[in-house]
């Protein structure tokens, strides 16, 4: 045999050298997280219930424990089951898991825009500058409080219109909680007459029907065959360009007519401040302060009919509390503990957005004995930790109970996440909580929930889809007190 010459040698150690490397580089950064394994360009499609994901990944949760690996079509996401893991990443270390994961339908309809889809510096200086605008407009603080009770009677007023009879009141919700925001970002309120207004409530009613649809939750897995098919992932898009195209048309006549020496709301603060993003970011506020209150209320409204009992104390604490001659204020709720607890195990049952919007890690990282990748998206899971057993006994029972102490006062709960947690939690919290409490508390102040079946044959289970848990359409009738 011949000697080798020395560039074959070279070559040769050059090679092992780098080869030494990369096996250091892996035991140093460890195992990625386990999963089922993925068929190419598929992924784990059929492994998962795209009608319910969460049993998914329930069972996947048993099998390779809290921290674990799927695949949507190509796309790498790691999943995050129970409380102590999501506080663990959220909160313990919330600058590394504070990316978005941005999956294919968020970047066809919001392009990275805004304070939802957005990311890196952009992101922190759109959300530092919105909720420091939102303070200033009102938010937490009694203006707000105030334009809130004013929307109140005005629902109250509609509510009594309808002289008793039997109707569905989500156009009535959206309206209303619609209004706040609006009051927020464009400065004024509309008349619910308001043919401009009644058409924008058309189209976010239209949204939620679309968004829920199953071929716009497997955009998410194929979306580059469901870009060339028709179907309710199109229509949502052209809904939601449609909400956009309004927004901008406000937004163009606030620029006409913008005095920077005198913001008179949202939108004028923000042209102060920056030109880009605004459309998006005014999108962003309007959908996420419209859509998950409105759902909430409605969803709370349908419990309450199937416990009367509980409806009922609720009265009795209200009328005690606040009377029946002024309007509830949010003085009012450390006074009111039954009613606090309510709402918070309305929040807690309902469950609204059990995956939780994706996040992404900003940088390699280390959670527990796995390492993930930058980028990496992330599926932090709610629904495990509101549904959690050991600290809400029963969970599947619509039960205050799990908010209440032995002596009858509120008793808060780090599991209480419904607005998710973190650098990345709702930053629009503080004005849900306060429009949920207002709103439900005037509505029960003055009126008596009527079903129009046998309250035990009310059916509070959801409409379950990947995206949100909705509330099946239904009548009710508001008797006045």
């Amino acid at each position: 045999m011949e000697f080798l010459g020395w560039p074959t040698i070279l070559l040769l150690v050059c090679i092992s050298c780098l080869l030494i490397a990369a096996w250091r580089s892996t035991s140093q950064r460890g195992k990625e997280p386990p999963g089922p394994t993925p068929i190419p360009i598929i992924g784990n499609i059929f492994q998962l219930n795209p009608w319910d994901l969460m049993e998914s990944f329930k069972e996947f949760s048993k099998k390779y424990g809290p921290i674990f690996t799927i695949h949507l079509g190509p796309k790498k996401v790691v999943v995050l089951y129970g409380y102590d893991v999501v506080k663990e990443a959220l909160i313990d270390n919330g600058e590394a898991f504070s990316g978005r994961g941005n999956l294919p339908f968020f970047e066809k309809v919001f392009k990275g825009i805004g304070i939802v889809t957005s990311n890196g510096e952009t992101w922190k200086q759109i959300r530092r500058f919105t909720l420091t605008t939102l303070r200033n407009f009102g938010m937490g603080k009694k203006g707000i409080e105030e334009r809130i009770q004013e929307e109140a009677r005005f629902l109250v007023e509609r509510i009594r219109n309808t002289h008793e009879k039997p109707f569905n009141p989500t156009v009535f919700l959206i309206h209303a909680v619609s209004n706040i925001i609006c009051s927020i970002v464009f400065g004024d309120r509309f008349d619910y007459e308001d043919k401009k207004f009644l058409g924008l409530i058309k189209m976010l009613d239209e949204n939620e029907k679309y968004q829920n649809r199953i071929r716009t939750q497997l955009y998410n897995f194929f979306p580059t065959i469901l870009d060339y098919l028709p179907g309710p992932h199109k229509k949502l898009i052209k809904s939601i360009d449609k909400v956009d195209d309004f927004i901008s048309e406000i937004v163009r006549a606030h620029q006409e007519s913008f005095d920077p020496s005198c913001p008179r709301d949202f939108i004028d603060a923000f042209i102060n401040k920056m030109q880009q993003s605004l459309t998006r970011t005014t999108l962003d506020l309007f959908l996420a302060g419209t859509g998950t209150t409105s759902t909430t209320l409605r969803y709370g409204l349908l419990i309450l009919q199937k416990y009367p009992e509980i409806e009922e104390k609720i009265h009795k604490e209200i009328d005690r509390v606040v009377g029946r001659d002024r309007s509830p204020c949010m003085a009012d709720r450390s006074q009111l503990p039954y009613t606090d607890a309510v709402i918070h195990e309305i929040q807690r049952f309902i469950d609204f957005l059990p995956v939780n919007l994706p996040h992404a890690v900003t940088k390699d990282t280390k959670l527990r004995d796995y390492f993930i990748p930058k980028d990496t998206m992330i599926f932090p899971l709610l629904s495990p930790i509101l549904q959690d057993s050991k600290e809400f006994p029963d969970p599947e029972k619509f039960d205050p109970g799990h908010f209440l102490n032995a002596n009858g006062t509120f008793r808060k709960s780090d599991y209480f996440m419904p607005f998710s947690a973190g650098k990345r939690i709702c930053a629009g919290e503080g004005l849900a909580r306060m429009e949920i409490f207002l709103f439900l508390t005037s509505i029960l102040q003055n009126f008596t929930l009527r079903p129009v079946v046998d309250h035990k044959d009310v059916d509070i289970s959801p409409i379950v889809t990947s995206a949100a848990k909705i509330p099946r359409p239904y009548e009710i009738s508001f008797i006045p007190r």
